[in-house]
């Protein structure tokens, strides 16, 4: 990416308010995480002292959703974090979690990638689209905790009558796992 934008600075007041220098105005953590689904990064520093708060502000906007019950951290991940901070393996949680999401980005962008030079008919046609379809919807609502578009989903959307349960949603993360597994095969 070339053209990749500087990321948006923010600045928090003594009275912890949040400024964006952009649009020089006040934002709330909601504004910074909308700005951050639509794919721009922020620098969140103290005004005052010059640090650096991004990190801080972040973790806020994680528990902020989590609390709200848009949960993208499994218990066992969310436990394993903890732990990691008490062992020696703190040193590479960090390079485990950005190489993973980089693969998983790497992953949907290759087949994004792939599936547009493909005639649509001929993609729709494909035995197994469908399913491929449904699975992947179901594996980027569980990635983004349902987050389309810059909105989060309503605490209602998944308690529909059509939801699948919990069996269902591990044999689509398994079946997912095993077509990224094929795409990459046929990507090398």
């Amino acid at each position: 990416m070339t053209d990749a934008k500087p990321p948006l600075l923010i600045k928090r007041y003594a009275s912890r308010r949040l400024y964006n220098t952009e649009t020089s105005d006040y934002v709330t953590l909601e504004d910074i995480a909308k700005v951050i689904r639509e794919g721009r990064e922020v620098q969140i520093v103290d005004l005052k002292s010059g640090d650096d708060l991004t990190r801080q502000y972040l973790l806020q906007i994680i528990a902020e959703h989590e609390a709200k019950g848009e949960s993208v951290l499994p218990i066992n991940v969310l436990t394993d974090l903890v732990r990691s901070y008490t062992t020696s393996a703190h040193s590479i949680v960090p390079q485990f979690l950005a190489q993973s999401f980089e693969m998983l980005r790497e992953s949907q962008s290759k087949m994004m990638e792939n599936m547009g030079r493909m005639n649509p008919m001929a993609v729709a046609a494909m035995p197994g689209f469908e399913a491929m379809k449904v699975q992947q919807e179901a594996f980027l609502k569980a990635m983004t905790g349902g987050w389309a578009a810059g909105s989060a989903p309503s605490p209602d959307a998944d308690a529909g009558e059509d939801a699948p349960d919990r069996d269902e949603l591990i044999e689509i993360r398994k079946q997912l796992a095993e077509l990224q597994e094929k795409l990459s095969k046929l990507n090398e």
